[in-house]
């Protein structure tokens, strides 16, 4: 599983990374957890408003820091 983390640094988007990265690890399956920060890539995915969650390429999640259940939930889905 792939997952992204898109954002430029901002508080929101490091809570995201680490609530991701929580969830992932709670899962116990193998995944690669990536942060995105380069404005084109971001911008490439549509994503206007930060953090983006993406899981595998597809967006799931814009603007808002999900807690670690949301993102399992999201994960899960």
């Amino acid at each position: 599983m792939k997952v992204e983390i898109l954002g430029t640094g901002c508080a929101k988007c490091v809570g995201l990374y680490n609530n991701a990265e929580q969830a992932l690890i709670q899962m116990g399956c193998e995944y690669q957890l990536e942060k995105v920060e380069d404005l084109m890539k971001i911008m490439e995915y549509g994503v206007m408003n930060t953090p983006g969650f993406v899981v595998n390429g597809v967006v799931k999640s814009t603007g808002k820091l999900l807690s670690v259940a949301e993102c399992k939930a999201i994960l899960e889905a």
